[in-house]
């Protein structure tokens, strides 16, 4: 019973992350996934009933997003995802509570909501060339260039421009500090 205890957990938990919080829904959830499970169980009793209820709610879930978005023919990965994003854009549990994992009552537009909020893959990847330009960085940069050049050549200038520069941090400094 300890093991089925902590499945019910479990799956609480896990139906709660998806937003599921009408307790009356969620019970009903818990308890045919844990029937499914159970009937696994009773097949194979070595399998844990956390892994085996876990499993259910994944098939679960898988089978009816398959069927809400209708497809059919995806990977688990690919319906798994897409079903999830499209059940949190279209706000699916809060707007229709009930209708999350129901197989046979799925309103219309909450069907409809969900097709419109699920994503499609954008255009394939294609191989293009860039042919390197050079980089033109205008007047300015040029002009800094041309002045740290004549710097180059004339080292002396350089020398007493640097002490200028720190002659004018100092006075600055002092000059703040009063």
């Amino acid at each position: 019973m300890e093991a089925w205890n902590a499945a019910y957990v479990r799956v609480e938990d896990y139906l709660r992350a998806h937003r599921i919080h009408n307790r009356l829904h969620q019970s009903r959830l818990i308890q045919e996934i844990l029937e499914r499970a159970a009937i696994r169980h009773a097949a194979r009793p070595a399998l844990d009933p956390t892994t085996l209820a876990a499993e259910e709610t994944e098939a679960m879930m898988d089978a009816w997003f398959s069927s809400v978005l209708d497809e059919r023919d995806q990977p688990h990965e690919r319906i798994a995802i897409d079903g999830r994003v499209a059940l949190l854009l279209c706000d699916g549990p809060q707007k229709w509570p009930y209708a999350f994992l129901d197989g046979k009552n799925i309103p219309a537009d909450f069907s409809a909501a969900m097709r419109a909020s699920s994503m499609e893959a954008g255009p394939d990847l294609a191989v293009s060339s860039m042919v390197p330009r050079p980089i033109d960085l205008g007047p300015i940069t040029e002009a800094a260039g041309e002045t740290l050049e004549r710097f180059e050549q004339w080292p002396i200038l350089r020398t007493l421009f640097l002490w200028l520069v720190f002659v004018a941090a100092l006075g600055a400094i002092f000059r703040v500090t009063r």
